[in-house]
């Protein structure tokens, strides 16, 4: 008997434009979300000649998770930060060399143990954070956000390489802070532009080859330095990048994809991990009964002026608000995936190799009825208090399988 193949669900679309016309330039999450409670866990988007296939229902999720099947997929977005972030861990394809080799050379730096290392120094830059909090009038305020950028900025220049930004003591972001932003921003709006439009933004093109230069002066510039010092003292993720050999191949990374890793680093961990803790903030504002369970938690386990190690790992309650934060407003929108084969999915949804591009949508994922209940727009970190409770492949905050990140616990 022969399978019932079904037609992905795809929106109307707008000529040459495709669905192009319903996705907010500026926020397309969202608009994402939105078509995803139109047309369910899995639908087809045509924008510019590209086209991908997005889902977000747990157990299409858990097919396509499958890494004998399924690679990560460095289009779309990813593509464009290449041009600065090159074959980083993030933008570089599984099979590139450097990918293999940066991974093996890099796990131990982000194992449990390397975290013991990095708590002292993680303390100080939290400290500054407390005391600019501290030194503020009852009724000024605070711009949360901006302070979280500073706060995992710093703290990853401090534990990665050893560099400190200051940002506290700054009146206006970093440079590298700014031309990261740019250049970010510009990546993102080249691909809602048509060819023709694209080519005639020349002053748009000349400030984004500036910014990127600026990052890779800054990280050239630490590179150099540390050399020249000899780079026998520090055990920080440079020195590591310095120093050591991959285990399979015997070689080093170069000083152009050490370049690369650092400013991986700075971009994928400052940003995400500045809005998770923005956001779980702001869960908590709105949630005093939570909120209450945490003070209680903080005043029984930190007994100590300044936090232990120890201590921070007992703060299990936090960690369950990081996690319901995350739940609800991943700040990773989306992983994509490509086909390693042609197949199909939920036994009926064909899927090409090397034509079709599948995303997932973790916002809407985190949100399946199936896996979470009813409830799954209220902020309740007590889902996570048992984690082998946790919906399989229903919680994909850190992407998937070896190319998930490979800092979630610096994280």
């Amino acid at each position: 008997m022969k399978k019932k193949v079904s037609a992905i669900p795809q929106p109307k679309t707008y000529g040459p434009l495709g669905n192009l016309p319903l996705i907010d330039k500026d926020k397309p999450t969202l608009s994402f979300i939105k078509l995803a409670e139109e047309y369910g866990p899995i639908f087809r988007l045509q924008t510019l000649g590209d086209a991908i296939i997005v889902i977000s229902g747990h157990e299409l999720v858990a097919e396509v998770c499958d890494e004998t099947r399924f690679d990560k997929s460095i289009e779309g977005a990813l593509a464009k930060v290449r041009s600065f972030a090159g074959d980083g861990l993030f933008t570089s394809e599984t099979h590139e060399p450097n990918w293999r080799k940066a991974h093996n050379i890099l796990m131990p730096t982000f194992s449990q143990r390397a975290m013991k290392d990095y708590h002292t120094m993680m303390v100080d830059i939290a400290v500054q954070l407390v005391q600019k909090w501290a030194r503020l009038n009852p009724n000024e305020n605070v711009d949360v956000p901006e302070d979280m950028t500073r706060l995992t900025l710093d703290t990853i220049g401090l534990c990665g390489f050893n560099y400190r930004f200051n940002s506290f003591y700054r009146e206006t972001p970093h440079p590298f802070i700014i031309s990261m932003s740019r250049a970010l921003d510009e990546a993102m709006h080249q691909l809602q532009r048509l060819d023709i439009e694209d080519k005639l933004m020349w002053r748009t093109k000349r400030q984004f080859q500036h910014d990127i230069q600026t990052m890779f002066s800054l990280v050239d510039n630490i590179i150099a330095e540390r050399k020249s010092n000899g780079n026998q003292e520090e055990n920080d993720l440079l020195s590591r990048m310095l120093n050591v050999q991959d285990p399979e191949t015997g070689e080093k990374l170069d000083d152009e994809n050490i370049r690369f890793q650092i400013i991986t680093f700075l971009i994928a961990g400052h940003e995400t991990t500045s809005g998770l803790l923005s956001f779980a903030i702001y869960f908590l504002l709105k949630n005093p009964d939570k909120l209450k369970k945490a003070y209680e938690e903080v005043d029984r386990v930190l007994t100590d002026p300044t936090p232990t190690y120890q201590q921070v790992m007992k703060l299990k309650y936090i960690r369950m608000i990081l996690n319901e934060s995350l739940r609800l407003w991943p700040t990773a929108p989306a992983f994509s995936l490509y086909a390693k084969e042609d197949t199909e999915i939920g036994g009926k949804y064909p899927i090409k190799k090397g034509e079709d591009r599948i995303s997932v949508l973790i916002p809407q994922l985190h949100r399946d009825k199936d896996a979470w209940g009813d409830n799954v727009e209220e902020f309740q970190p007590e889902r996570f208090e048992d984690p082998d409770k946790v919906p399989h492949h229903a919680y994909k905050p850190f992407g998937n399988g070896q190319r998930a990140c490979i800092g979630m616990q610096f994280a």
